[in-house]
């Protein structure tokens, strides 16, 4: 965006915190003066701020805005009729049996201007009107052939990217015609510290454990609650996430309310729980659950489609696919909340928390400072730090015949380096807990050696440990003879 294109545009609202550029890009497609007809498509899960977007988009460029909701198409088509008849001016709403007549009246809408009409959680809608993203393609085309000088500028806005593509496939697709497709995702990990205010980088690490880089769940769900430092962290849990009387509590749950039917539900949890609890492979959730593997797989696959999960293969065996569950907060219910529920209920959260208070860092925040690691290497990390441009940062596993049963790398980066793809650029473990020092350095060392001997270029594999509370001095000399790569939690949030 040149300086000019930022200038040419209305002031974000004062409460909008960042979203500078998903702002410009809705604003210059809604205020577009060029002919014909355009389709947007932004998509984002619940609390991401989505809904507070578009309105205030919608508010900027004087355009219409709807807030589609579950309900029978006539009633839907009457709110619609109600809202277009106090946008217009109307005496009164028209009166409209189907969803043609509606397409019509909301094109009309930019027969004469650029005119931005947004349907927000618009599956709603059609989750009770099937044939709607039909109806509005037909529309479409028909305005575009007829009235070619028509500027409607249409957002439709969903939960996912995956829903929004999937309501519009087939013979009859929005999506082919869509020119701006936008995506409103959780904060990263740096943005969320700023937003919440806090500049102790282990601090945001533990915050970000827990409620990761949602909006909302800092204004809507704690009444802005913010620890106040370190030293208020389990202070902070008690009075928020694991406090009944706090929106935060239950949101979790809320989460899954609307994915599949009550048996698969209970499945998901139960998933949630062998997965926070450190089983990540198909197998391994099975064998933890008793469950068959087709029955598992199934619901990992309709919780991936859906966003709770992400979908990894091994860094060394590609094969292998493992599942980590994207919504912090939904890892913290599963690990923490979910299985100790009965007695949150009945004791103090203080003294329940001081119980669990292990098994946080080890099942919630260990594995989360890790994936932030991962985020950095292939965000922030500088290209001289790996010697390439970083491509994937992801965990593998390697056998290790004459120790333990496997070695694991939580870091394992691959790049491009001397125009070659895929090349090793380094291994990795995160401890968040631990100071690291020789050891794990050696663990490393022979890590590399293993790779090496099946087959593995690890000639430019750096070796590299990643701390939440620092190294120890023979590790700092190493570093010194540039033998390892450290990374801790402050240069994770303010170093390349």
């Amino acid at each position: 965006m040149s300086p000019s294109d930022a200038t040419d545009l209305p002031a974000r609202p004062d409460r909008m915190f960042d979203r500078a550029e998903a702002w410009a890009d809705l604003v210059r497609f809604a205020r577009d003066p060029g002919p014909g007809p355009t389709l947007a498509l932004v998509s984002g899960q619940r609390r991401q701020g989505k809904t507070f977007l578009l309105e205030a988009v919608s508010r900027a460029t004087d355009g219409f805005y709807f807030d589609g909701q579950a309900a029978a198409e006539a009633e839907s088509l009457r709110r619609l009729a109600e809202r277009l008849a106090e946008h217009t001016g109307a005496a009164g709403p028209p009166h409209w049996q189907h969803w043609d007549e509606a397409a019509e009246a909301l094109f009309a809408l930019g027969d004469e201007r650029p005119a931005p009409v947004i349907i927000d959680d618009f599956p709603e809608l059609v989750g009770h009107s099937p044939a709607l993203p039909s109806v509005l393609h037909g529309a479409y085309l028909r305005v575009r052939r007829e009235r070619p000088d028509n500027r409607l500028r249409l957002i439709l806005s969903g939960a996912s990217p995956a829903v929004i593509r999937r309501l519009f496939a087939g013979p009859s697709s929005l999506h082919g015609v869509a020119s701006l497709e936008l995506a409103v995702p959780p904060f990263g990990f740096r943005k969320a510290a700023r937003f919440w205010g806090i500049r102790a980088p282990r601090l945001a690490v533990q915050v970000h454990a827990v409620v990761g880089g949602t909006p909302a769940y800092r204004g809507d769900l704690v009444c802005d609650d913010v620890p106040a430092g370190p030293d208020d962290f389990d202070s902070w849990v008690c009075r928020t996430v694991l406090n009944p009387r706090v929106p935060l509590f239950w949101e979790a749950r809320h989460l899954l309310e609307q994915e599949g039917d009550y048996a698969d539900r209970a499945l998901c949890h139960s998933v949630l729980v062998a997965i926070a609890g450190g089983r990540s492979t198909p197998g391994g959730i099975a064998n933890r659950l008793g469950a068959s593997l087709h029955d598992v797989s199934h619901v990992l696959a309709v919780m991936h489609k859906h966003g709770l999960l992400h979908a990894e293969p091994d860094a060394f065996r590609p094969g292998l696919t493992r599942y980590r569950i994207a919504e912090p907060l939904l890892a913290f219910e599963h690990a923490i909340a979910w299985p100790h529920r009965a007695a949150l209920e009945q004791e103090e959260p203080a003294a329940v928390w001081h119980r669990i208070r292990p098994e946080f860092d080890a099942a919630v925040a260990a594995p989360h400072f890790a994936q932030l690691c991962r985020d950095w290497a292939t965000q922030y990390a500088a290209w001289d730090t790996f010697g390439g441009e970083v491509s994937t940062a992801i965990r593998g596993t390697v056998p290790d015949p004459e120790g333990d049963a496997r070695l694991d790398a939580e870091v394992v980066v691959r790049g491009i380096a001397d125009g070659r793809p895929g090349v090793l650029l380094s291994v990795g473990l995160a401890r968040f807990d631990e100071v690291m020092d020789a050891p794990h350095l050696e663990r490393l060392r022979r890590l590399l050696a293993l790779l090496a001997a099946a087959g593995e270029d690890t000639g430019q594999a750096v070796p590299a440990c990643y701390s939440g509370v620092g190294f120890g001095p023979e590790l700092r000399a190493a570093e010194a003879k540039g033998e390892v790569l450290l990374v801790g939690a402050d240069r994770l949030y303010h170093g390349e």
